[in-house]
């Protein structure tokens, strides 16, 4: 038998009784210079987007330094997804999905978003 988590449960019972329920999302994105996370409810309204800006980390190399923009990215991924998670007036445990950009990007940068 397949367990589901307690919200997948009560969506299925929804969508079983005709009702409508809210699906929220948690995105997260962290390619290469920007450390991004965003709720977004029924792929329809966005309930937050908090993004941390690293232009002023690589301006004196006038370019994405790779190791630099890891760094910067372990340093900032949690403070971004509790600041958009407290911005939608949810816990993480009310998400219902997270995506997480997974390519193309900066490889170390890309797995502090996947790795969260």
């Amino acid at each position: 038998m397949l367990a589901l988590p307690s919200a997948r449960l009560q969506l299925c019972a929804a969508v079983a009784q005709n009702e409508t329920m809210s699906v929220r999302i948690l995105g997260i994105e962290s390619s290469c210079d920007e450390t991004a996370a965003a709720v977004v409810a029924d792929g329809r309204e966005i309930l937050s987007s908090v993004v941390a800006s690293q232009i002023d980390v690589h301006r004196k190399y006038g370019g994405v330094v790779p190791e630099l923009a890891s760094r910067e990215h372990l340093r900032q991924i949690v403070p971004v997804v509790r600041e958009a998670l407290e911005q939608a007036k949810m816990r993480l445990a009310d998400v219902d999905a997270i995506g997480v950009t997974q390519g193309p990007g900066l490889v170390g940068a890309l797995l502090v978003g996947i790795t969260y």
